[in-house]
């Protein structure tokens, strides 16, 4: 079955304080974009690798591979004004039907395990996110101030890739935006399909503060 990936790489660094966008910075010598795409091509070396970037940092994307003699075949699709319009505008190069993954582009230490994982259970069950368990107390803050603790075995946190069968998602993307399509499970859900689980790894963090770069050295370190 063919197999996509559109790897959304859309951030502007803001967060992390500097004027390098996240997905560019660099851990152990490598940037993380390349970190992750490297994740998937370990995977399955068949798999069609889609990068969705801003029209204004492809020019440096192209330039940071041809410096890191970075040779993975992929195709750059342009970011757009939301998370659900760069994802659709992802899927526009998706010509074949089988199954896609989106994941996000500062996930670089998903593990093989995990993504093998997603695409299985997604051949089966055509629409599966990748969770972990919540392992702090949690509240709940009402709108006026008042909070109450929730029982956290209720609650999962969502990881990437999430996988769909190509056809599932293409008819969810045709859907009109709006707010609550936060990932893209959350669109498949407008369409009353179920979303499939599965374990995903705690080491898949979101790259997003000064801290996750901290501990992202730790994990390269680790590999």
């Amino acid at each position: 079955m063919k197999k996509y990936v559109i790897v959304v790489a859309g951030g502007k660094g803001l967060r992390m304080g500097g004027d390098i966008p996240k997905q560019f910075i660099p851990i152990k010598g490598k940037p993380v974009l390349m970190r992750t795409l490297e994740a998937f091509h370990a995977y399955d070396d068949k798999i069609e690798l889609i990068v969705v970037l801003p029209v204004e940092q492809q020019a440096y994307w192209k330039r940071l591979c041809a410096d890191y003699g970075f040779t993975l075949p992929h195709t750059v699709a342009d970011g757009g004004e939301t998370r659900f319009h760069s994802v659709r505008n992802g899927l526009a190069q998706v010509k074949e039907d089988g199954l896609v993954g989106v994941h996000d582009g500062v996930r670089p230490f998903v593990s093989r395990e995990v993504i093998a994982s997603c695409y299985d259970a997604a051949a089966e069950q055509e629409a599966v996110v990748p969770v972990t368990d919540v392992v702090e107390t949690i509240r709940r803050v009402e709108p006026d101030g008042q909070s109450e603790t929730v029982p956290r075995d209720c609650y999962k946190l969502v990881q990437t890739p999430q996988v769909f069968t190509v056809g599932l998602l293409k008819q969810a993307y045709r859907q009109v935006y709006v707010p609550r399509f936060t990932d893209d499970a959350s669109v498949v859900e407008a369409l009353g399909h179920p979303v499939y689980l599965v374990k995903g790894n705690r080491e898949n963090i979101k790259l997003t503060t000064p801290f996750d770069l901290r501990v992202a050295e730790v994990l390269a370190d680790a590999e």
